[in-house]
């Protein structure tokens, strides 16, 4: 993030020519991610003081924007590491170390049984992830 001043008058303009404000559909949304695309291209050392303020605004509104309408399904905590498991290319064998053994890791990615404390930090550290996605 930029230290550097930025110019009210430079600044205004870039928000009257880009006109960010509360996205309420994906047209509007859409048109935002392009802006952001646009100063992203540039690359983030070439962008003025202005335009990284502008950057921070329109991330915010889709940031929120996406919370509001993208939200995730909530899954369950054997299903979460089921799918950790197939996104890096591991297999159950690779849990073996971090759980005890072939039983527990099979018990657990069966949701027959439920992954303790003591092991959702273990995952959580194996994962480099939040602990809280395993309970």
């Amino acid at each position: 993030m930029s230290t550097q001043t930025v110019n009210a008058l430079a600044y205004g303009r870039l928000l009257a020519n880009v006109q960010p404000r509360a996205i309420k559909d994906q047209s509007e949304y859409d048109r935002l991610v392009n802006e952001v695309g646009r100063l992203m291209e540039r690359g983030e050392r070439k962008l003025t003081a202005e335009e990284t303020s502008l950057l921070e605004v329109l991330s915010i509104l889709i940031e929120e924007f996406d919370r509001e309408h993208y939200k995730l399904p909530a899954s369950k905590p054997h299903q979460f590491l089921a799918f950790l498991l197939e996104q890096r290319g591991l297999k159950p064998r690779d849990l073996w170390p971090v759980l005890g053994s072939k039983s527990r890791v099979s018990e657990i990615l069966s949701g027959k049984r439920a992954i303790s404390k003591a092991q959702a930090k273990k995952l959580a550290s194996f994962f480099h992830v939040p602990v809280g996605l395993f309970i």
